[in-house]
């Protein structure tokens, strides 16, 4: 899951310099600022024992839900334009990977 969040990071830092300088200090940067927490909390969880994972990754899969109203409010307000059915589709799977390891701590 680490991997995916990481490639997904990528995209997001590969799309910045072409959304305009008011939108990437704005709501573009908590977009990347929050895919960065995703990952950190991501990692710590990996390298926790089992059973603190759980509320770590309760904790990512709120950023994960946050993430994506963000980037379908950047979307909304034609700030990524077409980038936003690839984001939209990759962070579906980084939910349900999230949502499957917190199901099988359980």
């Amino acid at each position: 899951m680490a991997h995916k969040v990481c490639e997904f990071y990528k995209k997001i830092y590969l799309i910045s310099p072409k959304i305009p300088k008011k939108d990437r200090f704005g709501i573009y940067l908590k977009i990347e600022n929050i895919c960065l927490e995703i990952i950190n909390l991501v990692i710590t969880a990996s390298l926790e024992t089992k059973n603190n994972k759980l509320p770590i990754l309760n904790s990512a899969r709120i950023k994960i839900e946050v993430l994506k109203r963000l980037i379908r409010i950047a979307y909304e307000l034609n700030i990524i334009g077409k980038k936003y059915i690839i984001l939209e589709s990759d962070l579906q799977e980084i939910s349900k990977m999230a949502n499957g390891w917190i199901k099988y701590l359980r």
